[in-house]
């Protein structure tokens, strides 16, 4: 803490980490402070970077991820659209935080030893399921790690869940976190509607809205990340739906929503785990675009 003195001479004022201003002689609460200058982007990114590097440690095994990539983006005009592109009654950033300046994303990507392992078979192995469980909670307080590191210097900000966030009828977010994640660059929409980002598609997406003044932090420079969007030959993801979900020009998500559930209910290797783990994975499972953004390398 830091203190200084006021025009009452006996006035002793305290400034805490969190922005707080403490008056000794009232013993009141003042005002937050000015807000920290110089908050940036690559700050965000190491806070995010670390906190995933050191999950494994707290969980005493190796854990399931790679490097977590985080873009951010100006809350302007290119949100507006988020009604047609998305769920019709999608939430606008602002309806989060009115205050809020910036959105940010970020992408957790899965280690290769598991995606490898949910490849065999038409059901997803055990642990796709526990990294699903694990990863959801280290969504949950990652994004709670940025709300307080954001709030420290002073700025506010509003999350939202990892998961599960969706109308059961429509089976569509009214907080998208792909859809936030394409808007703001960090990746493009595949074939398979999943995001596509430099580091894959094979991961989990979190995302938040604070007042921050952070800019476009784009991470991804294509057009496109999937190699049928691109024009190329691929469809590989369409080929291994279990469910024949996938075409090039729909999704059936009741088809594949129901397949997530069978998985849950037909599976012995789940039974310990939560009734919401919901998985399947085969259309990310050593796909041309699991790993890399395949269209960066034609």
């Amino acid at each position: 803490s830091k203190s200084y003195k006021t025009s009452h001479t006996n006035d002793v004022i305290l400034k805490n980490s969190s922005g707080f201003q403490w008056n000794i002689r009232t013993k009141t609460v003042l005002l937050k402070f000015e807000k920290m200058n110089g908050m940036t982007i690559t700050d965000l990114r190491n806070l995010v970077e670390k906190y995933v590097s050191d999950e494994p440690f707290r969980l005493g095994f190796a854990g399931w991820w790679q490097t977590p990539l985080l873009s951010s983006a100006p809350i302007d005009q290119r949100f507006d659209i988020l009604p047609q592109i998305a769920c019709g009654d999608h939430l606008h950033p602002h309806d989060l935080l009115q205050t809020a300046k910036s959105v940010v994303v970020f992408f957790i990507p899965f280690k290769r030893e598991l995606v490898k392992e949910n490849k065999a078979g038409d059901r997803p192995c055990r642990n796709w399921g526990v990294a699903y469980v694990h990863t959801n909670d280290l969504i949950s307080r990652l994004s709670q790690a940025v709300e307080s590191f954001l709030s420290k210097a002073g700025y506010n900000s509003e999350l939202t869940p990892a998961t599960h966030n969706f109308d059961e009828d429509k089976l569509m977010a009214r907080w998208s976190h792909k859809h936030l994640a394409s808007l703001s660059n960090l990746g493009r929409f595949g074939t398979h509607h999943m995001l596509i980002t430099p580091s894959g598609c094979a991961g989990r997406l979190g995302s938040l809205v604070t007042e921050a003044e952070l800019g476009d932090n784009p991470v991804i420079d294509t057009d496109d990340a999937c190699l049928s969007k691109a024009g190329q030959k691929c469809g590989k993801c369409i080929s291994v739906c279990p469910v024949d979900a996938l075409s090039e020009s729909s999704f059936e998500r009741r088809w594949c929503w129901n397949r997530l559930n069978e998985n849950r209910d037909v599976s012995d290797s789940f039974t310990d785990l939560p009734k919401t783990t919901h998985v399947c994975g085969k259309c990310a499972a050593l796909m041309p675009c699991s790993f890399i953004n395949p269209v960066a390398k034609l």
